[in-house]
């Protein structure tokens, strides 16, 4: 796979507590940077697939039985 470099500008701080973090995990700075941009977007591009998935489903539509019409009024599904 083919790498390029990039210039990052984050926050001192946060800089500091993700050197400490990748150091906690045996890893660089890099990598640690690398995985979480790679789990994002591995969630992002699932989760867009998953939600068109379901639409087109929904799109087909659902024969439910009733025709379009409740056999009981919602008046009586809540009476007390």
């Amino acid at each position: 796979m083919e790498r390029q470099n990039v210039t990052l500008s984050i926050d001192k701080s946060l800089l500091k507590k993700a050197k400490m973090l990748a150091a906690s995990e045996d890893k660089s700075l890099s990598a640690l940077i690398r995985e979480s941009l790679e789990k994002r977007i591995r969630e992002t591009t699932g989760f867009k697939k998953a939600q068109a998935r379901q639409l087109k489903i929904l799109k087909k539509g659902y024969d439910l039985g009733t025709k379009g019409k409740l056999p009981i009024s919602r008046e009586s599904l809540h009476e007390r």
